[in-house]
């Protein structure tokens, strides 16, 4: 049941995008958006994402608490920290302010905001079930796997990417109900859309000759590069834009209408950025642009999706990696394959190749990235060229910044789940639920209490195991007082203390828990 709703979850928000550009650029072929947006008077390509921006500014402002549209970064800490949860009512703002994006010239991806869609869903039925951990990631990986599948018509690299990126593991109970709800997902997208590939490419690819692998692994490190080019254009960005908002005191719903109007602004001489960019892909997968064209394009998409995420508008990296790869890939092939023409295959296959390798990097999913590449155009007889690319891609990738972009997302809000369960899972648990009353037979005396608070060794009463542990480490003392910090130059409250031994085994059972659900 949770992955035909995130099926057809996934579904009407495809179907409304499309409608709502239709309706806004006045064309009856979005697929040929940004032919049609050639034609467009300056002033309509320019006001379109403003007044989008305005919208998605206000939906934010007024419905989540740090004005940002959540995505696939707040589902995998959902699954690690929050039992499989993501907040709902951000979530539904985050999916109103994607869908104003996508629909409104904003040069991101649909499927990040898809995925958040069904953790929603698998949110709120784990509410009314009062579901546990376990179930609840469970759930939230079902719901995560048909989304994905609807949206590109993958069934196996649906399942595969909730294991991967939001589970981070692949334990064998959660295989078959993730399998179920990704074919849940599939089956809604194929009612629709039939069993067709996404994009068609004009002949079947092959390999020349093995010799022409190294170029693989070349075109590899090529794009890892861009990759990272691209996740460390966004967070720069992203940093000039808040500190811009707070030096000026820009009004936080105002910062995602400024990103329009500078999208608008690029949109009017390159259409080519205008929402997901598919026509654009296709293009690069067919071989039908230019060596300057590719390269001009691919800088000027990682400007563009740049400036709609720190702007803070809504959508997601998947689309814009997929374009990106392309482009690059296209042009390493224009560039290759004249240098050594008895040795190389076809162009279109380094394009399909670039395409895998630039997301897989993106993304730090190696093996549903290259799962969707293949299904999302049917050439499965390149595998060993797509493989190669992606290996090297995300090893390079992997190694620049933290992870994946997802990763790297949460690694700057300080929630380090990059690291693993032994570096999260101490932000979990609370000083008050792990620490015991003043207990003198343990030497945690009143009066041993409040020397250790005048030397400064206390922890607040909203201090996790995350700030207490460093605290042991450092002064290697027994316990470690915790107090309510009260204005007013009012002395703290002493609530109890924090035993290094206590600490030690809820951080132990937690370990044991987390390693027994990953090999159940």
């Amino acid at each position: 049941m949770i992955g035909i709703a995130s099926g057809f979850a996934a579904l009407f928000f495809r179907k409304g995008i499309e409608a709502l550009q239709a309706f806004l650029y006045g064309t009856d072929d979005v697929s040929q958006l940004r032919t049609f947006a050639e034609s467009l008077p300056c002033y309509w390509v320019l006001i379109i994402p403003i007044i989008g921006g305005l919208i998605v500014g206000i939906i934010l402002d007024r419905m989540t608490p740090d004005a940002r549209a959540q995505g696939p970064a707040d589902v995998i800490e959902g699954a690690a920290l929050h039992e499989g949860r993501v907040n709902i009512k951000s979530g539904i703002a985050s999916a109103l302010s994607s869908f104003i994006t996508l629909s409104s010239g904003g040069s991101t991806g649909r499927e990040g905001p898809v995925v958040h869609m069904a953790a929603v869903i698998s949110s709120w039925v784990s509410n009314r079930i009062k579901a546990d951990g376990i179930t609840g990631r469970d759930l939230l990986g079902c719901a995560v796997a048909a989304a994905v599948s609807a949206s590109f018509n993958a069934p196996i690299a649906g399942a595969l990417f909730a294991l991967e990126v939001v589970l981070r593991h692949f334990a064998v109970h959660a295989f078959a109900p993730i399998v179920i709800a990704s074919a849940a997902g599939t089956v809604i997208n194929r009612l629709e859309f039939g069993d067709v590939t996404e994009f068609m490419l004009p002949m079947e690819s092959t390999l020349a000759f093995y010799q022409e692998l190294p170029a693989f692994l070349i075109l590899g490190a090529v794009c890892g590069i861009v990759a990272v080019s691209l996740m460390w254009t966004i967070f720069w960005a992203d940093d000039m834009s808040t500190h811009v908002v707070d030096q000026f005191k820009i009004k936080r719903w105002m910062r995602p209408m400024i990103s329009g109007a500078l999208l608008g602004l690029m949109a009017i001489w390159f259409p080519h950025i205008i929402g997901v960019g598919y026509e654009t892909t296709s293009d690069a997968l067919t071989g039908q642009l230019l060596l300057h064209e590719a390269i001009v394009f691919v800088i000027l998409k990682i400007i563009a999706v740049a400036i709609t995420l720190a702007g803070r508008m809504g959508g997601g990296v998947f689309s814009p990696a997929l374009m990106l790869g392309a482009l690059t890939g296209l042009a390493f092939g224009l560039i290759a394959t004249p240098i050594f023409p008895d040795f190389s295959g076809s162009i279109t296959l380094y394009a399909l190749a670039g395409m895998g390798g630039v997301a897989a990097a993106v993304l730090g999913a190696p093996i549903s990235t290259t799962l969707i590449v293949f299904e999302l155009t049917g050439d499965w007889q390149t595998g060993v060229a797509v493989m190669v690319t992606v290996s090297i891609s995300t090893a390079l990738g992997s190694r620049l910044v933290d992870g994946s972009y997802f990763l790297t997302q949460l690694e700057r809000r300080n929630i380090h789940v990059a690291k693993g369960p032994q570096a999260y899972l101490l932000a979990m648990f609370n000083v008050t639920r792990v620490m015991k009353p003043i207990d003198p037979e343990r030497g945690a005396t009143e009066e041993a209490c409040w020397q250790k608070i005048e030397q400064d060794i206390y922890l607040g009463a909203g201090a996790t195991l995350e700030q207490a542990m460093p605290i042991f480490d450092a002064t290697n003392i027994a316990f470690i007082p915790v107090v309510r910090l009260k204005g007013g130059g009012e002395a703290p409250e002493l609530l109890g203390a924090l035993h290094q031994v206590d600490a030690l085994k809820a951080y132990n059972r937690a370990l044991a828990a987390t390693a027994a659900e990953e090999h159940s």
